[in-house]
């Protein structure tokens, strides 16, 4: 093991990381507050600048994909859809079958230049975690009960907000609601049989009010949406542990264009469109399970340095204080001083455990066990 790799497993090495990453998004969120005096004033500048704020916290976890794990993510797809990827807004359907299937979307929006702007329809749960939720916040993400009857009116509003959004936005959807587990599948595929559904192996079944929602409410706005299928090499299944231990993955993901026009406006006709997209989601998946690859051109986006002179910078910033702090407080030899650095460094090291605790599978929500037995 060279000493690199021997420093990626490193505890203190990981704690300081999470150290960078914790203090800057704090520092990060504190001028996104600063901001909001730009709302009544400039709103769209205050959309930019909270872009690129948000752009500067949520590229250090690409930073760790990219760089410090060294994780490839292959495209395939045609050159025609790949050259629409950074210049329309889209809605972006993605498997959610891995704990970092968000972050390989993540890297994708990076090498096209919208990570800033990207945007999720997401927990109302999360609202409330600092840095993850905070930043959404500024960032006007569409937060949701997963209660429909109580969500309605909250996810029109929202969507219809970035209806004037002025740089290139993916809204992410997540339309099986929660990740893939064999318990929820069961469950799922039992709903799916109940309804006359043809049953899907590989995915849940898709909750459509989401996405019949979305598509109504940003027509005029969103161009196309995009179906992402995303699988590892080796039947891997990655973590964001495994990648703060820099083990390197290969991700493919198979990405369709559909144009907007294309998806029925009937919200009946676009929800069995969706049902339909998943057996097709299901018949790639069964592809890729069999010969190891997906149908299209192969693209590898070539990474780009912003996301790691961003991290030095802050790493910069944040840590040379740090060390001569932490020096000054074991060279004065007071017990308590030390005591009390030391019992920093502990909730420190707890808070960045619970953060890589949301990724978790094991640490999801019930709703999927739960709520696929109620009707839609």
């Amino acid at each position: 093991m060279g000493f690199i790799a021997f420093l990626k497993t490193q505890f203190i090495v990981h704690l300081l990381i999470g150290f960078v990453f914790v203090v800057s998004g704090l520092i990060i969120n504190f001028i996104q507050l600063c901001t909001l005096v730009l709302w009544p004033i400039n709103k769209q500048f205050y959309r930019r600048v909270n872009c690129r704020l948000a752009y500067s916290l949520w590229s250090q976890l690409v930073m760790l994909l990219e760089w410090w794990s060294g994780t490839e993510c292959t495209l395939f797809s045609d050159e025609a859809t790949v050259n629409t990827f950074g210049k329309e807004h889209v809605i972006i359907i993605l498997n959610h079958n891995f704990e970092i299937d968000f972050l390989c979307g993540w890297t994708m929006t990076e090498r096209f230049g919208v990570l800033g702007s990207s945007k999720v329809l997401a927990k109302r749960e999360l609202l409330y975690v600092p840095l993850i939720g905070w930043t959404w916040y500024f960032l006007e993400i569409v937060f949701c009960k997963r209660k429909w009857e109580e969500d309605r009116d909250t996810v029109i509003e929202g969507l219809k907000r970035l209806a004037d959004y002025p740089e290139y936005m993916w809204f992410l959807l997540y339309c099986e609601g929660t990740r893939f587990t064999e318990t929820k599948h069961r469950i799922s595929m039992e709903v799916a049989e109940s309804k006359g559904l043809p049953k899907l192996k590989y995915h849940l079944l898709p909750r459509t009010k989401g996405f019949t929602t979305a598509v109504q409410c940003l027509r005029g706005t969103v161009s196309a949406v995009y179906d992402v299928t995303l699988n590892f090499r080796g039947n891997k299944n990655p973590s964001l542990l495994g990648i703060l231990y820099g083990k390197k993955y290969e991700a493919d993901m198979c990405v369709r264009r559909f144009p907007l026009e294309d998806i029925p406006q009937d919200e009946k006709e676009a929800a069995n469109w969706l049902h339909k997209l998943y057996q097709e989601k299901d018949a790639l998946q069964e592809m890729y399970n069999q010969e190891g690859t997906f149908p299209g051109q192969q693209f590898k986006p070539p990474r780009r340095p912003w996301t790691l002179l961003n991290f030095l910078f802050w790493a910069t910033v944040l840590l040379s204080p740090l060390f001569t702090f932490g020096f000054g407080v074991f060279a004065s030899g007071s017990p308590l001083l030390i005591l009390a650095f030391l019992g920093f460094v502990g909730a420190a090291s707890f808070g960045v455990r619970r953060l890589i605790g949301v990724t978790e599978i094991e640490k999801g929500s019930s709703y999927g066990n739960q709520e696929f037995k109620k009707k839609e």
